[in-house]
């Protein structure tokens, strides 16, 4: 059960991945710098390029840190020093119109070389030298991202006030694409109704889960202090039914959500013409 979570969770952070590189590339430096004439096919073919290439870097590097002897928890807990720095200042650029675009670089890459410089000397004062088995250790990598959350905000927040730039976001619905292409949406996916649902949706759940695994759930555990055995149990037990809820969420939703692209793709095999798949008004996951 949990290998087949693990597939699937990687498999579709993966996929994320790769479409937010290719269309960065593609869009921020390929139609930016080189072509800024592209047509809709060369920038489809751009990315497509873009995604073998780093699928397979990507691939490259993990082998490369398996040899190298650098588990998946020793990176999981290392990739916050690294990339959490752009976490607030790439919130606020989406929510906040007064955020400065140079502060948001600043703060990125300020606050992620605080951050380094943090997890290392946190486990040189710990252990009094640093090695890899050190630094993959627990308390040197949350200073570190601690550090990466806690100054990259500052930093942003300050080039943000003292030099607001008041985004106007309603100049994103003017962005033409390449190509006039509507095909899988519909009309009122471009509402305003259907949108501002959307966000409600993305803040509610949002938002909501954040104050429950950060907040709530840490703090229930305080008032039983060291645990005993049959707490412990308890909590061996609330963790394995949530990994039965996730792995039943990760593995069907997917496939209840692309359930038409599923029988559109078996309706043509066999000749077929697919059913035609009513959308409701109000938004929910699968439409997100």
């Amino acid at each position: 059960m949990m290998a087949v979570m693990l597939f699937m969770a990687i498999t579709s952070t993966g996929s994320a991945e790769g479409i937010a590189v290719s269309s960065l590339v593609t869009y921020d430096i390929y139609k930016t710098y080189l072509n800024p004439q592209c047509t809709g096919k060369q920038a489809l073919l751009i990315s497509k390029i873009v995604v073998v290439v780093f699928g397979l870097l990507m691939g490259g590097l993990g082998v490369a840190l398996n040899y190298m002897g650098l588990n998946l928890g020793w990176v999981y807990k290392f990739m916050g020093n690294a990339i959490g720095s752009a976490v607030v200042p790439f919130w606020n650029l989406l929510m906040w119109k007064k955020a400065n675009a140079r502060g948001a670089i600043v703060a990125a890459w300020g606050g992620m070389i605080l951050a380094l410089a943090t997890w290392l000397a946190v486990c040189q004062v710990e252990f009094g030298e640093i090695t890899i088995d050190n630094l993959g250790t627990l308390n040197p990598n949350l200073a570190g991202n601690v550090v990466a959350l806690a100054s990259s905000a500052i930093i942003h927040a300050a080039f943000s006030f003292v030099s607001p730039q008041n985004y106007d976001f309603d100049s994103m619905g003017e962005i033409e694409m390449l190509e006039h292409d509507m095909s899988g949406l519909d009309e009122q996916d471009y509402t305003t109704e259907f949108l501002d649902a959307a966000k409600w949706w993305i803040q509610k759940w949002g938002w909501g889960f954040t104050i429950l695994m950060v907040l709530i759930w840490p703090l229930l555990s305080l008032p039983a202090g060291v645990f005993t055995k049959d707490y412990f149990s308890f909590w061996v037990f609330i963790s394995i039914a949530w990994s039965f809820v996730a792995t039943f969420v990760i593995i069907v939703l997917p496939i209840q959500e692309s359930m038409d692209s599923i029988l559109g793709v078996c309706c043509w095999m066999f000749g077929k013409e697919a059913p035609k798949a009513e959308k409701t008004a109000e938004p929910t996951g699968a439409d997100l």
